[in-house]
């Protein structure tokens, strides 16, 4: 499930944002979106996701959508 980890990161470097920047914004602890981004933490509760998405100004969907075809190319 890295296409999260990477949508996240695509939409925080297009809004100029520092990886402290949206955890200031978020409130999720910046190690944590550093992890999330790096595929280490590749399982982020809705919750989480639905703070970062608010943050980035994204509906939470456009972060899962294309999870499915993600993998599936991938395999």
């Amino acid at each position: 499930m890295d296409y999260v980890g990477e949508k996240i990161k695509q939409l925080r470097l297009q809004n100029g944002l520092t990886i402290t920047a949206l955890s200031e914004r978020s409130g999720i602890a910046k190690s944590y979106i550093s992890s999330i981004e790096r595929n280490i933490q590749s399982n982020p509760s809705i919750n989480c996701l639905t703070k970062i998405a608010d943050a980035l100004s994204v509906p939470v969907h456009e972060l899962i959508d294309g999870i499915h075809e993600y993998a599936e190319r991938k395999m």
